[in-house]
């Protein structure tokens, strides 16, 4: 079991956009972002962070998306599937309609050319109850020590976080986090990151007193450092990094130059012991997409063939 891997999947965009079924609770998606060649912007910033993790030593599987069927936020595969070390593979319950359709079994398929897929569990059923589990972006996972962090939001369902623990034998942690209007924040994974040995997190997001000592302490009790970021912080994607490995075994800790910009140079040096910086201008994709950096990137943590 490790935390990061060098085996990344992300998703080439065809018809990136803002996402009018994704708005209502997304708050990170700016409605008046700049509409005007978002697909040829965005698909140049894909480009540009897929050399930057090639560059530095990732192993990066890219899958075009289809024209057809319309996915504006197919660029965020990390809310429809995750890949887990025992060969299991999750597809999530998602939200919006037109999301729902980014999930592809063509991509589980193709995957097995590299990497051994044990079962597949799908949870997608739940959304017959409109019950909704958006993969790593709901949930950030403590995978060293089986932790699930998540705020429940209208994504989010305690009911359906406590399904995806019980078959892959993680434990819940939920709380509630709100931005600092008072509004629901949509993912876990912009309120805070989780490494090997230390985490990101916005601690003011989360209101009661009693979910937050909850959520430091578990964090402290799994041997992490504790790198607080403000609202202003997170805003700014400073929450939403991934750490990744390189084939050389390297750590890595990758974010937006958004992200990077936001961050002091004393939160810099605290994450620098833990790994190298690694950004790359994604501005676009985040103010239309309401999403960043970790966002674009699905971990296959699947064995090896």
């Amino acid at each position: 079991m490790s935390q990061s891997t060098s085996h990344i999947l992300m998703i080439r965009p065809v018809n990136f956009g803002f996402n009018e079924e994704t708005a209502a609770s997304n708050a990170f998606q700016n409605p008046d972002a700049e509409k005007n060649g978002v697909q040829q912007k965005a698909l140049s910033e894909f480009n540009g962070m897929v050399n930057v993790l090639r560059h530095n030593g990732v192993d990066v599987t890219v899958v075009d998306d289809t024209p057809q069927p319309y996915t504006p936020d197919s660029i965020f595969p990390n809310n429809w599937v995750s890949f887990h070390s025992d060969g299991g593979v999750f597809l999530y319950p998602m939200q919006a309609e037109n999301r729902r359709l980014e999930r592809r079994e063509d991509i589980i398929t193709d995957l097995e050319d590299k990497f051994k897929v044990a079962h597949v569990i799908d949870l997608s059923r739940f959304e017959h109850e409109r019950q909704f589990l958006e993969g790593t972006g709901s949930m950030v996972l403590d995978r060293d020590n089986k932790i699930a962090y998540a705020c429940l939001s209208p994504r989010t369902d305690k009911d359906v976080l406590n399904y995806f623990c019980e078959q892959s034998g993680f434990q819940p942690i939920s709380f509630e986090a709100v931005d600092e209007k008072g509004k629901a924040i949509y993912h876990t994974n912009v309120l805070m990151c989780i490494g090997s040995r230390f985490a990101v997190i916005c601690l003011d997001s989360i209101p009661n007193p009693h979910e937050r000592i909850k959520v430091t302490e578990s964090l402290k009790s799994s041997h992490k450092e504790i790198i607080e970021i403000t609202f202003e912080q997170m805003n700014q994607f400073a929450g939403n990094m991934l750490e990744v490995k390189n084939k050389a075994g390297d750590t890595l800790i990758v974010m937006s130059q958004n992200a990077y910009n936001a961050l002091s140079e004393v939160q810099r040096s605290a994450l620098q012991k833990y790994g190298e910086l690694i950004y790359t201008d994604i501005n676009t994709i985040e103010t239309n997409g309401g999403g960043s950096a970790r966002c674009m990137m699905a971990e296959v943590h699947l064995p090896s063939v």
